[in-house]
């Protein structure tokens, strides 16, 4: 169960994040092999995807959006929960007539749960013919050119070094618009409740002059938003004597690039191309990464900073490695530096192990101090092989979490709409990302707050940027007007 306040739709509270997927665009490049790719969850996985699709293109596949024109079908997968897992198992069940119809068709599992599962998942998934983790996308050639012999082909190594940042991925999901470019791999955070540092293995960061690259190309293609992607973007950290020698002259004064200089080094790119990034542990932001965004008027004023909890001895059971009082003391610090109009958003975690209904009250407050935005909301659910799950009963009844969860839910969304109320009568630049999902008459667009704005589309096309008053507000879209620039 998660429910998502604040974005541009509300996603009703029976519904997950792994049941969010992305599909391959169709290339319609006639006579070429096909691959379709059905993306799962995260950002990260989308952005896989295209790392994937990247790769095989030089060895000639294109991509095709219809599954019945596919050569090779790849499942790219979480696994941050069992819902996650068992959604990819249903839709392999759904793939078998696929297979049936078409027997050279090839499957594949990427990913979170290829790499959780392992050789594990061919036995278990008949349909199957290969299981990739997230570092070994390179091998795909050499593991589709195994099944074509009529073999099974796992590879579920994780890398201390892999970060495909030679590899210009294939845009399946773009809008022409907004694009994500995956800054840093892996997790060294070892979260109680998480399985990612299971299934994406130790932190590495790519070199940076690679992103500035990538994000130039973007803008000199038309792109005018960028999101920077890593499971934890504070913890960046490059240093050119682990590298290519020659570069470090490019380096104006240190060895060392850490976030805030990236971040610099992007913005610089172009003033009219915004940046974004996700997500933020709260214990690793520094002042001089809030001190960068509000130095630049591209960097967008919107931290996704996740808490996960109220309450302080929650949290050491999850160990998240800050207390109540800590965390509060950086919203101070971001609203301080940043001001209030600085949009942020939070996970929380309902009924982890052990969490009484004081505790869970302490998570309300939190929600109220710091009046979030949005929110991700999840009741908790227990993954196999993580910390909490080898060391903590996982006691709390269901109907309690819902319970809890909805009041949580509830919470949010008078903050987000309260939040959003705030805006009446402004005028905000947003940055036009395509129409309304509800008229073709309409167009939407995100402040630097990640606000979506819709208004009538007028003379306005995708890739402008617009001044637009706010007229009205729901809960997670602003209703509002295009004005003169």
């Amino acid at each position: 169960m998660k429910e998502i306040i604040g974005d541009i739709d509300i996603i009703d509270n029976t519904q997950e994040s792994c049941e969010v997927v992305n599909i391959t665009k169709e290339e319609n490049n006639i006579g070429q092999k096909k691959l379709y790719i059905e993306s799962y969850g995260c950002q990260m996985n989308f952005s896989d995807s295209e790392i994937v699709s990247s790769i095989l293109k030089k060895e000639g596949y294109t991509t095709t959006s219809s599954i019945e024109e596919a050569d090779v079908t790849f499942l790219n997968t979480c696994s941050i929960r069992e819902k996650a897992e068992t959604t990819v198992r249903n839709r392999l069940s759904e793939i078998n007539q696929y297979k049936k119809k078409n027997p050279e068709l090839v499957i594949g599992v990427l990913g979170c749960m290829a790499e959780r599962l392992k050789s594990k998942l061919l036995e278990e998934e008949k349909i199957v013919d290969l299981v990739v983790g997230p570092d070994a996308y390179r091998e795909l050639p050499n593991m589709l050119d195994e099944v074509s012999t009529g073999q099974k082909a796992v590879n579920t190594f994780l890398s201390r070094e892999e970060t495909y940042d030679d590899i210009t991925p294939v845009r399946l999901n773009s809008n022409g618009v907004t694009a994500f470019i995956s800054i840093m791999r892996g997790c060294d955070n070892m979260c109680s409740f998480c399985v990612v540092p299971f299934t994406r293995g130790r932190e590495r960061s790519r070199d940076p002059f690679s992103v500035v690259k990538e994000a130039q190309d973007l803008f000199d293609k038309g792109y005018r938003e960028v999101t920077l992607l890593g499971q934890n973007v504070d913890s960046y950290k490059w240093s050119a004597e682990q590298n290519n020698k020659a570069r470090l002259e490019k380096i104006e004064s240190t060895e060392i690039v850490n976030f805030a200089n990236l971040l610099e080094m992007v913005a610089k790119v172009s003033p009219l191309l915004r940046v974004r990034f996700a997500t933020s542990h709260p214990k690793d932001i520094t002042d001089d990464v809030l001190y960068t965004m509000k130095k630049y008027d591209n960097l967008c004023k919107y931290i996704h900073f996740p808490a996960q909890s109220g309450n302080s001895r929650i949290l050491e059971r999850m160990n998240r490695t800050y207390d109540r009082e800590w965390y509060i003391s950086k919203i101070d610090r971001i609203k301080e530096i940043l001001g209030d109009e600085c949009a942020i958003s939070s996970d929380m975690i309902s009924g982890f192990c052990g969490e009484t209904e004081e505790e869970h009250k302490d998570t309300l407050s939190l929600m109220e101090y710091v009046k979030y935005d949005y929110s991700y909301m999840f009741f908790y659910s227990e993954r196999p092989g993580t910390l909490a799950e080898k060391k903590y009963e996982d006691d709390i009844p269901m109907e309690v979490k819902k319970r809890r969860l909805t009041e949580v839910i509830n919470l949010q969304r008078e903050l987000s709409i309260a939040r959003n109320q705030r805006t009446i009568g402004k005028t905000y630049k947003v940055l036009i990302e395509g129409f309304s999902k509800r008229s073709k008459s309409q167009l939407q667009g995100r402040t630097t707050c990640n606000r979506v704005a819709v208004f009538d589309a007028g003379n306005h096309k995708k890739g402008e940027y617009v001044n637009v008053v706010v007229n009205d507000v729901t809960t997670g879209t602003l209703l509002a007007s295009a004005v003169d620039n």
